[in-house]
C-alpha cells in the first residue's frame, strides 16, 4: 500500500471528490479527509491509499499542482507519523 498526502484542500471538498480525482489512476484502498475534532471542519488535508506504487506515483505526478474547486493541490507520498507527535502538543509530567 502507498499512502498519499493531499494538502491545500478547499473546506468543501468531500472524500468522494478526492476518490473521483484519484480513481482515474487506479484502485483506491481508502480516502480520509482530516477534520478538526471539535468543529468537525476539514483541516485542509487528507490521505489517499492506493495498493500499487506505480499507480500512486502516477497520481502524485499528475495531480500535484492541479486545481480542485479553486485550490491548487499539493500531492506527495505521505511521510510516516513521527513518534513525538501523538500527544497533540500536550506534555504529561
Amino acid at each position: 500500500m502507498t499512502n498519499i498526502y493531499v494538502g491545500n484542500l478547499p473546506r468543501e471538498v468531500t472524500e468522494e471528490d478526492l476518490r473521483k480525482a484519484f480513481e482515474e489512476f487506479g484502485e483506491i484502498a481508502s480516502v480520509a479527509i482530516i477534520k478538526d475534532r471539535f468543529s468537525g471542519q476539514s483541516r485542509g488535508f487528507g490521505f489517499v491509499e492506493m495498493p500499487t506504487e506505480a499507480e500512486a506515483q502516477a497520481a502524485i505526478e499528475s495531480l500535484n499542482g492541479k486545481e480542485l474547486k479553486g485550490r491548487e493541490l499539493r500531492v506527495d507520498a505521505a511521510r510516516p507519523r513521527s513518534e513525538g507527535r501523538r500527544g497533540g502538543g500536550r506534555r504529561s509530567w
